[in-house]
């Protein structure tokens, strides 16, 4: 359990702490030597252990200090930047700062970050990012803006991750929160928009972060009073895209929504935070720390002097502003389990409360007396629990499984879930999976709130589900939450992996890829393989255009003895030129309807369903295929580009059966006039390319006879022959 021990003030000096409080409070090269920054001119050096300062070095009057040093891990000395663009770099035998090493940059910097393990980095206002040592060769070097107008950085945090730096920074716009992270091995920066859930109004008033192998934990204290916990990859898969993360929540009003004076957030370990803040609006500032694996309250303190609102934590020390004095706060923290955060709640129980009394009698077959047993009975009653403990067989892990998705946070079930994937599979592994999902779908339907979308993303990718699995009718339930979500990348994956979906579940996705708005997909992930760049070759698809007037596959329509729909084709602007070269939908909406062409149907049971899909999406849909119809043609194997893209008689099909079960709607729409025309002249022109075929099969199967009648050949011979 976490522990807050007696508080002492570093210095019995008031420091120069501004409206905002001090700059910063950075660890040095010693264990326990930190530095200060104030929110004017001077850099402190402490030693925590004396509660002495070792040193102080101020810039001249009229100069300020902009970011808070930090210590060079890797020579020693001390880094700081003053009026936004003066850097310099000091050690502890230097006394005057005016007189040390001096870099005027050619930007204005954010913050300097230092870590153990690896150089300095600068942080500019603009959003780029340099190594000290490659700043320092060219101090006057050009610096990028990486942000975007009006975007305002408001953290950020160095990690170390594999012997890798990892960046993070968290800027502002507008009320709208964006994450950047930079990973330095492999110079990449991927930019993430922070969706702030159901309440769009909330204001983030601090934030932390932890990391693992994998993901950076970004908790943010909101102010409404609660903590949420958003999940960024170490590694993402798409790094160029900008994409959206949704905050999940981690601790309910921890701290008053009203609070008068600021609050603050760090992060102590995996399981545990401190915040900084009133717990009620009328209540007095408090130092807590919780533990957010159990959702527990460990410890607090209450600072009766009033804070800035702000926290630092290195090592076994917290600091803060309590009044105007920086006081630090020795914390101790056991490794976290259920039986040291029930010790919490032990230890609160009043000295006569008879806690052992009610272990021991679970032993006794009583169990109903209330009085102390001798220690030696309680000892072998300990030993005999230990050995029977030690006897239980080890839970397996697809039990342990099964217990988490049933009561654990949607982040805790996902990290259990890919544990469980990456073990070698075991007999019993399509039964769990199955299982699996079932006490999934069925916690989606008892909580209304909770969709662990990204567990079942992983559990339909193992390749063992289907829409019925094994005759239990679970998927059906999945497909029926995904439809109700409203979760097109969900229901594009549940397409592409099932082979045995309904027809009727087939148009209800078609329904939705249709109807779901163009703002709505740019912010969903789609699997975009079987699409390619509908953008590129402008001139050939003019010149494909010009084509389709003159010569379809080898028919010239001008023959054709129906001129009225040559004339009405022939006759329109070019706009609509343009617009049937132009594919008539974004591409990430092609994307789930290649999805649906993809799919396996029976006639029979989709024609009664498409008749209820709304008139302008079946013709929406008639002028993608015809556009991707149109793009067929441009290649002599009638093939489209891309991976996995529909093939044409998917598409024809498709034609076909939209029309038959739509035709007298459609016929009955000025909009789609010009559209039933093209296909018209689609249609005539295969009918005339098989009639051609047609008799040239008659030739040919002449040819066949005389090659049987002439069996006695020699050797070599020269054979004419003329067709008539």
């Amino acid at each position: 359990m976490a522990a807050l021990e007696e508080e002492f003030t570093l210095s019995s000096v008031v420091l120069s702490a501004g409206p905002e409080g001090l700059l910063g409070v950075e660890q040095s090269d010693k264990t326990d030597q930190f530095l200060v920054t104030d929110s004017g001119r001077t850099v402190i050096l402490y030693k925590v252990s004396d509660q002495k300062p070792l040193g102080s070095w101020s810039v001249k009057q009229g100069q300020i200090i902009t970011c808070p040093a930090v210590c060079n891990f890797q020579t020693g000395e001390y880094v700081v930047v003053h009026d936004n663009k003066v850097l310099r770099i000091w050690n502890n035998e230097d006394v005057n700062l005016d007189k040390v090493f001096k870099a005027t940059l050619s930007a204005e910097v954010y913050r300097i970050l230092s870590v153990q393990g690896t150089e300095p980095l600068v942080l500019f206002k603009e959003g780029a990012v340099r190594g000290l040592e490659a700043l320092l060769a060219d101090p006057q070097q050009k610096i990028e803006t990486v942000i975007s107008d009006e975007e305002v950085i408001k953290w950020t945090k160095f990690f170390v991750v594999f012997r890798h730096p990892v960046l993070i920074f968290i800027t502002e716009k507008h009320g709208n929160y964006f994450a950047y992270v930079q990973m330095f091995n492999s110079r990449i920066l991927t930019k993430y928009t922070l969706l702030l859930g159901q309440d769009e109004n909330s204001v983030i008033k601090s934030f932390t972060a932890s990391v693992d192998r994998k993901f950076i934990s970004l908790m943010s204290l909101s102010s409404d009073g609660c903590i949420y916990e958003t999940l960024i990859p170490i590694r993402p898969a798409d790094p160029e895209k900008n994409q959206s993360l949704v905050k999940s929540l981690l601790l309910k009003a921890v701290v008053s929504g009203n609070a008068r004076n600021g609050v603050a957030l760090t992060a102590l370990d995996q399981d545990h935070v401190a915040v900084l803040g009133s717990p009620l609006a009328a209540s007095k500032e408090c130092l807590s720390v919780w533990n957010i694996k159990f959702q527990t309250l460990q410890t607090s303190k209450e600072l009766p002097q009033g804070t800035s609102g702000q926290l630092w934590y290195y090592g076994e020390h917290l600091f803060m502003l309590h009044g105007k004095s920086l006081t630090v706060i020795p914390y101790k923290c056991e490794v976290s389990s259920l039986a040291g955060a029930l010790g919490k709640l032990k230890h609160s129980q009043d000295p006569g409360t008879h806690v052992v009394s009610h272990f021991v009698n679970w032993e006794t077959p009583q169990g109903c007396g209330l009085g102390f047993q001798n220690s030696e009975q309680s000892r072998r009653i300990l030993r005999r629990r230990k050995i029977e403990v030690s006897l239980q067989p080890e839970v397996p892990p697809s039990k342990q499984l099964l217990s988490t998705i049933m009561k654990d946070s949607e982040k805790h079930i996902e990290v259990e879930v890919r544990k469980f994937l990456a073990l070698k599979q075991t007999p019993d592994f399509h039964t769990v999976i199955g299982d699996t999902v079932t006490g999934l779908l069925e916690r989606c339907k008892a909580e209304p709130s909770f969709y662990p979308r990204n567990c079942l993303m992983q559990l339909i990718q193992t390749h063992v589900l289907s829409y019925r699995f094994f005759c239990l009718s679970l998927c059906p339930d999945l497909m029926e939450i995904a439809l109700k979500k409203k979760d097109v990348q969900l229901l594009q994956l549940c397409l592409q992996q099932f082979p045995d979906i309904p027809e009727s579940v087939t148009c209800a996705c078609l329904k939705i890829f249709l109807s779901i708005g163009d703002d709505s997909l740019q912010e969903t992930d789609v699997n975009m393989e079987s699409v390619f760049d509908y953008s590129i070759n402008s001139v050939h698809d003019e010149k494909m255009e010009e084509q389709t007037e003159i010569l379809q596959n080898g028919f010239n329509p001008e023959e054709d003895k129906c001129n009225n729909c040559d004339q009405e084709l022939n006759k329109k602007p070019q706009d609509e030129t343009k617009e049937s070269t132009s594919c008539p939908v974004v591409q990430k909406r092609a994307a789930l309807l290649n999805a649906i062409l993809h799919s396996a149907y029976s006639e029979t049971f989709l024609l009664p369903h498409l008749k209820d899909i709304p008139a302008q999406h079946i013709t929406l849909f008639l002028k993608y295929l015809y556009f991707l119809y149109l793009k067929c043609s441009e290649n002599a194997t009638m093939t489209l580009p891309g991976i996995h893209p529909p093939t044409l008689n998917q598409i024809m099909d498709w034609i076909c059966l939209l029309l038959d079960a739509n035709f007298t709607v459609v016929v009955m729409m000025p909009e789609a006039k010009r559209l039933l025309i093209n296909l018209y002249k689609l249609v005539k022109s295969q009918i005339s390319v098989y009639s051609e075929l047609n008799k040239i099969e008659v030739s040919f199967r002449e040819l066949q006879k005389l090659n049987q009648e002439k069996n006695n050949r020699g050797l070599y011979s020269i054979e004419v022959l003329e067709l008539f």
